[in-house]
């Protein structure tokens, strides 16, 4: 596996950390490790966006989502079950898990939905009016005030 060293970043810019932390983040875990629950990343519409998790054999009272500053964390945990079946063949995994998924500035979960074995996460991007673009209005210069002219 290829290492790469992210430290020419690290002195060459300001303000850049979070942006560095995740890439180097991203560049040195383990992509094997992450393949369980399945999901989806879907685009709903301009900022909008959805999290389709499978977590089949969880019910709604076994899972968890929260939102931590830039961070979504999906967990699931199993309840432990009195007199659990004997399985001959045992094909839908229910292990525990706890998913991450690093959101980007501005975006906040608005709701989580269960159903059909399907976890669905909402998230919408809200850009601040602050940041928006806005449109400069450009003043005309008075005539009188051209050339050392007085009124």
């Amino acid at each position: 596996m290829r290492t790469y060293d992210l430290t020419p970043l690290y002195r060459a810019t300001v303000g850049f950390d979070r942006m560095a932390d995740l890439l180097d983040r991203v560049l040195t875990q383990d992509s094997a490790a992450s393949t369980y629950p399945p999901y989806n990343i879907e685009k709903t519409a301009d900022g909008s966006y959805r999290i389709s998790i499978a977590v089949a054999g969880f019910g709604a009272d076994e899972l968890s989502v929260e939102q931590r500053e830039q961070e979504l964390v999906v967990a699931a945990r199993k309840a432990q079950e009195d007199g659990a079946p004997i399985y001959l063949h045992r094909g839908i995994a229910t292990r525990a898990f706890e998913k991450r998924f690093q959101l980007a500035d501005h975006v906040r979960v608005t709701g989580a939905m269960h159903e059909n074995g399907m976890l669905h996460v909402d998230l919408l991007h809200e850009v601040p009016e602050a940041l928006k673009p806005r449109q400069i209005a450009i003043t005309r210069v008075a005539p009188h005030l051209i050339e050392g002219q007085t009124a």
